[in-house]
């Protein structure tokens, strides 16, 4: 799966030891004031060919929230719930936090954990999903980060995908229910489930996954876990729909996006609406701007009541699944999952990560980027 003969080696190490010293939490990092924004959108975007004024419009979005995003700050929340449940099931494990694209930088995290004596960790990504953004690059993360640090670093072996997680599922399903009850009454008989999740070139979500699996494990993925929640919410209609597309026009993404489908649901007399974020674990950027700013404000000059589900990481369910998945390597446990679409990981007793799956497909040069 990995293009680098060091994280090839970090998954071995899964078949041989399940003795680990510590847990890393590895997300994708945001600025914190505005002189970080330009800065971080450089991280993202570099090699990527992204026009400047693209930057520019990017960096206005997050000058809306005062240059702050707000997913370090949730991460650190989700840390400390982590921590708090670790102490409650007796595993003493010290956890560490490290981004891809802002700090605190992985090789910086990872630097300190090999100061600290750390040999072997686990990797929790905030990420639920396969593909390419979604699983491999965190691999590739990793392996980064150790070839910075050299050959002192500690192995680093990152948890399964866990988008079919019962505790996550529960969790969205909760809030399904209480984003629908904070409906006016008269529009909530009415109103329409429509699920949302980051869309990803078409090229990509076709290499997503083992090639013997047949691709598309993202777009999945993402519908089982749609169907999941849906079915725990007692709603059998609903939609799946995508957002934060970038790109040249005549590069085809996932969709429809969500403030087209808004426009096709009102069209067709829909008069509410209460939209979950299913592809985010926490309210980053792209929540906070592309759901309650962009597609709330289309609702509402459409004359569409409109509701957004909350995100699981506030959810104590959620720091009580990382701490689950956790058991999985320490202990053995048997993965729980309740989906039937496949889920890979470097794990005891799941399917393991394919070593040609979720490539990324070919950059056509100066592309857009959503960050």
């Amino acid at each position: 799966m990995f293009g680098h003969t060091s994280a090839r080696r970090t998954m071995e190490i899964m078949t041989t030891s399940s003795g680990y010293d510590a847990l890393l939490v590895l997300s994708f990092g945001g600025p914190e004031e505005p002189a970080h924004v330009r800065p971080f959108l450089e991280n993202v975007t570099r090699g990527r060919g992204v026009p400047p004024e693209r930057l520019d419009a990017v960096v206005e979005h997050y000058m809306h929230f005062g240059g702050v995003s707000p997913i370090n700050a949730l991460n650190r929340d989700i840390i400390a719930a982590i921590e708090t449940e670790l102490a409650s099931a007796g595993i003493d494990l010290p956890v560490y936090f490290g981004n891809r694209n802002w700090h605190p930088m992985v090789e910086d995290t990872v630097a300190q954990m090999t100061s600290d004596g750390v040999q072997r960790a686990l990797v929790f990504p905030t990420s639920a999903w396969g593909g390419y953004s979604g699983c491999r690059q965190y691999h590739e993360d990793i392996a980064r980060a150790r070839g910075a640090v050299g050959d002192d670093a500690p192995d680093l072996v990152k948890i399964r995908q866990y988008y079919d997680h019962p505790a996550m599922i529960g969790a969205f399903s909760d809030a399904v229910t209480s984003a629908l009850e904070s409906l006016p009454d008269e529009r909530r008989a009415s109103a329409r489930l429509v699920f949302t999740a980051h869309s990803i070139p078409d090229a990509a979500d076709a290499n997503a996954g083992p090639p013997e699996d047949g691709g598309h494990l993202y777009s999945r993925q993402v519908a089982e876990a749609s169907r999941l929640v849906a079915a725990a919410s007692g709603i059998d209609d609903y939609d799946v729909v995508w957002q934060s597309r970038s790109g040249p026009p005549q590069i085809p993404w996932l969709e429809p996006d969500i403030c087209d489908h808004l426009e096709s649901l009102s069209a067709k007399g829909v008069d509410s609406v209460v939209v979950c974020p299913i592809g985010f674990v926490s309210d980053h950027l792209e929540v906070v701007w592309d759901l309650d700013t962009e597609a709330e404000d289309k609702a509402r000059e459409l004359g569409m009541a409109f509701a957004r589900a909350a995100t699981p990481g506030t959810d104590r369910r959620f720091a009580q699944m990382v701490v689950e998945l956790v058991r999985e390597y320490v202990a053995e446990g048997a993965p729980r999952g309740v989906g039937e679409v496949p889920r890979y990981g470097s794990t005891l007793n799941g399917a393991r990560c394919a070593l040609q799956c979720c490539e990324q497909p070919t950059r056509p040069t100066r592309a857009g980027a959503r960050v």
